[in-house]
This record gives C-alpha cells, structure tokens and sequence, in this order.
C-alpha cells in the first residue's frame, strides 16, 4: 500500500521535471541528469520504501549542512555556536551577503552559507575532514559516500563569492582561525557524493532523536531539538513553503536532495 502511494507520487511529480533546470554556476553540477527522480523512505519500525532513482549518487550541497551544524553541536557546544551564528530565517538567498555587510550583523542562521562558513570555521581546528566523512556514513547509514573530487574542484574554482563572504566574517569577527581552511572544509563538506537513501537515513537518524537503527546513539537528544528546530525554521531558504507542523523540511537548492522527516517515525 506504501509502496504504492510512494510510485504514485513519484510519477505524479514526473511531468514537472521539464520545468526545472541544473545549477550551472558551478560547471560540474550543470552536468546532471535533470530527469533523475526518486524517493526513498526508512521508517523507525525498519521498514524501508523506494522508488525510482534512489541509488544514483549525487552532491549533497546544502544538506551537509545539517550534518556540520549536529557536529559542532556536539564538539562545539551550543553556546559557541551561536555566539556567533543566529537562529532565524534571513528571507534571502543561500548565498546572499545583504543582510552581512550590516555593521554589526552576523550570519542569520547556519543554513545559509555565511552561518555554514562560520560553522565550518568553528568545527575544521577540531575534527578533520576524514573524520567528518565517517561521522556522514553513520549518520546516513551510507559506507558508500565519499569525496565527489570532480564537484569539489568545480566548486573550488568558482568559490569567490563565498571566499568573499569568508573574509567579511573574518573582519566582523566570526572567524578567528584560517579562512582558507575554513573555506575548504566548507566546500569539501559540500562536495559528499550521496543518494536519496542516504537522506533517508539522515532524516531517520534525526526522527528517532539521533538513535541509529542499531540502537546506537549517535547525536545527543540536546543536538537533535536543536538541529530540527533549525531545520523547521531556516531549512528553505530563499522560499515560501508550508506544510504541517510534524514535518521538518530542509532543502538543497542548487542540486536534485530533498530532506524531510516526520517526528518519530520516519526520514
């Protein structure tokens, strides 16, 4: 029955596919496929429904930072975080510096680039980026991301107008250690080659309040709220979408991943 309410779906959503294009400002992500399409869910009692493109990998983009924000909660602490970094929807676009060049201005939430810079830049000195990459395989119950090198060194090459948002934090005193690693990690963190499975798993992790389908905890109960509330709150950006309130939505603007969960039951 799930199941076919899920294909449903999927070939309902199908015909808009036309009226969408691939971000080519980064000229590796303007190779996509437009027309992969799927739909993948995993359920708290183990169950797990998919349909259409779900094993296709592409980069996660936007949605790492999701993952960035749970680490430096749980390295960082939540004080450190948002010292700097501030808790609200911006109303403008991912990578928009209007709202930053304000005098006394910080990066509106750590959804956006400039928030997801400084968290970068608050999480590098402490945990490596070989470190972060397991961290996302558990999280996402996915051994299979890796480094996409090709999105990263595209991205890497046209990386000014965050490097130029990196710098303007360094002068305003969010950043405090090297910003070029920052920036690097940043983009690497970006550049994680994953699948609408993955997502899936990411979004369950989270439903069942950071507990693994093992039992293991993996995110304290703490990072989890915190994490959701971000997500429910600043997750679309740039967007005006509703939807119902046990539905925590974040959303990857210039790729193909979509990441939504239902509070206790399902990602």
């Amino acid at each position: 029955m799930f199941q076919d309410l899920i294909n449903e779906a999927l070939e309902t959503g199908r015909p808009y596919i036309k009226e969408g294009e691939v971000a080519t400002y980064i000229p590796e992500l303007g190779r996509a496929d437009k027309n992969k399409l799927g739909i993948s869910i995993f359920c708290r009692d183990g169950s797990r429904f998919s349909c259409g493109d779900t094993k296709d990998r592409f980069s996660i983009q936007s949605i790492s930072k999701v993952i960035s924000l749970a680490v430096a909660l749980e390295v960082c602490g939540f004080d450190m975080v948002f010292e700097n970094v501030g808790m609200e929807p911006s109303g403008d676009a991912f990578n928009s510096l209007i709202k930053l060049e304000g005098s006394n201005s910080h990066p509106y939430n750590p959804m956006i680039n400039s928030g997801a810079i400084a968290v970068a830049s608050f999480i590098e000195p402490k945990v490596s980026f070989e470190e972060m990459l397991k961290l996302a395989r558990c999280f996402c119950q996915d051994d299979g991301i890796v480094l996409d090198e090709k999105v990263y060194g595209s991205e890497m090459s046209t990386v000014a107008r965050n490097r130029a948002i990196a710098y303007l934090l360094e002068s305003k005193g969010v950043i405090n250690g090297n910003v070029e690693e920052a920036l690097d990690f940043y983009v690497k963190m970006c550049s994680l080659s994953v699948t609408a499975e993955s997502l899936a798993g990411l979004g369950l992790l989270l439903a069942n309040d950071g507990v693994d389908p093992s039992g293991k905890r993996l995110l304290n109960s703490d990072t989890v709220r915190v994490v959701k509330t971000i997500m429910l709150t600043c997750g679309i950006n740039g967007n005006v979408i509703r939807f119902l309130p046990p539905l925590v939505i974040t959303k990857e603007e210039i790729d193909e991943g979509l990441a939504i969960l239902k509070q206790t039951l399902m990602g």
